[in-house]
């Protein structure tokens, strides 16, 4: 497969983004195996709600890493937020080493921009990520990134919002985050794509490669990145005339059993089945659809990246799996060769990328280039920088390409214009889907 994180770390939701979609992301919802659960608790490190303040240490994660950089005199303070212990410390380990991975190469380049970095643990929990971001500010934040998960991100952003701090998050991928109309948040920003948008980009995938003609929708109703994806896709589906003959919901409390879900949609003959989920969800439907001989074709999104990684998992039933994702490890190019290279490094060696940690590092290089087109420096009141980091993003002169996409624009509703690849699983591989 893709070299994608595997089980020793990895878009309610894990995001942004997939998780496969991977992602309430970001890519955003329970790991299912034991040594994702033993890795989360070893990657305890940032100060959380039960820490003192953000600047108070740096406790060292597993590999390692501090999730503290000193960036000296006349650094800017950028801060992230993510779950660095618990089940989806996955996550958020992964937005804090592949943000590390930039600060560090930023900062080592000796230019204008430097940055001090902090990262907070906040258990993927609402209110546990507000108490971080206030232990942020405490430390002088001036910057955010993040946060990871996209129900943190609701809460955090709100904050934000209230302070006038500019934020861009790799992977919280719901609308909620940045708002809509009158209640947009017009500090908040998103790399990952919006959980509508993917939905309506894997329906059109169905479409163009002719993948089904009955197709049955199984989400996770509980879920904010789920239904968010869900609604995406039946909205373009109705567009395109796309025949849905079943559609199944389960919640965080039942999401182990999946066999009235899949007996439904065997039942309506349907030959395509979509997964706006999580690949831990995603490896289980898999498994009990071969049980009962139920063969139909398997679309998943950002959250199922990461399904051939799981400890144990049988990697034949993900064969001929589609997904979306923006980033995969296995590229040639120098750029994405270059940070696989630096982030097994920063994870002690044996972790590679996933979309989560390619869309954190883009967050970084993103926000240096519009400090420097912006003028920003770090003698400057966060809400002055929050003012001119926003005109900035969304200038029609500004566009950023990276490791998960090539001229990246971001309209005022704070979302990102990118373009996603579709992969189909191939003998443990990820293949582009021409």
């Amino acid at each position: 497969m893709l070299k994608v994180f595997t089980t020793q770390i990895s878009g309610e939701s894990f995001e942004g983004g997939i998780f496969m979609a991977l992602t309430d992301m970001t890519r955003r919802s329970f790991l299912g195996t034991a040594g994702i659960a033993t890795a989360g608790l070893a990657l305890a490190g940032c100060g959380g709600s039960g820490s003192s303040t953000a600047g108070s240490g740096s406790a060292a994660s597993a590999s390692g890493a501090s999730n503290q950089i000193d960036g000296g005199d006349g650094a800017i303070k950028l801060g992230n937020i993510g779950p660095l212990t618990g089940a989806a410390a996955i996550y958020g380990t992964a937005t804090n080493w592949g943000a590390q991975v930039a600060v560090n190469e930023i900062n080592a380049e000796g230019g204008d921009v430097k940055f001090s970095y902090n990262c907070q643990d906040d258990t993927h929990n609402a209110e546990t990520s507000v108490n971080a971001y206030n232990n942020l500010k405490d430390w002088g934040l001036q910057i955010l990134i993040g946060t990871t998960t996209t129900a943190p991100c609701v809460a955090v952003s709100a904050e934000t919002n209230n302070d006038n701090i500019f934020e861009l998050t790799p992977s919280a991928s719901s609308v909620d985050v940045v708002g809509e109309g009158s209640a947009r948040k017009s500090n908040v920003f998103q790399m990952c794509f919006t959980d509508p948008n993917q939905g309506k980009i894997s329906a059109d995938m169905v479409k163009d490669k002719a993948l089904g003609s009955k197709i049955a929708i199984i989400y996770d109703q509980s879920d904010t990145y789920s239904t968010g994806l869900r609604d995406g896709f039946v909205a373009e589906a109705k567009e395109l005339g796309l025949q849905i003959v079943s559609e199944q919901a389960f919640t965080a409390d039942n999401n182990q059993d999946f066999s009235a879900q899949l007996t439904d949609a065997q039942s309506n003959g349907a030959d395509i089945v979509i997964m706006p989920f999580y690949y831990q969800q995603g490896g289980l439907v898999l498994k009990q659809a071969k049980d009962m001989g139920f063969a139909p074709a398997f679309v998943g999104m950002d959250g199922m990246d990461g399904i051939l990684a799981q400890d144990g998992f049988d990697a034949s039933l993900a064969e001929g799996l589609y997904l979306i994702t923006p980033f995969t490890a296995d590229a040639t190019d120098d750029a994405t060769q270059k940070f696989d290279e630096a982030y097994e490094k920063i994870s002690d060696g044996g972790v590679a990328p996933n979309q989560f940690a390619a869309d954190a590092y883009d967050c970084v290089y993103a926000i240096k280039q519009a400090i420097e087109a912006a003028g920003v420096t770090a003698d400057m009141d966060p809400s002055d920088i929050c003012d001119e980091l926003v005109k900035t993003f969304t200038s029609s002169d500004f566009s950023y390409s990276g490791l998960t996409g090539s001229d990246m624009t971001w309209s005022d509703d704070g979302t990102v214009s990118k373009v996603p690849q579709c992969y189909v699983i191939k003998d443990g591989k990820y293949e582009i889907v021409e």
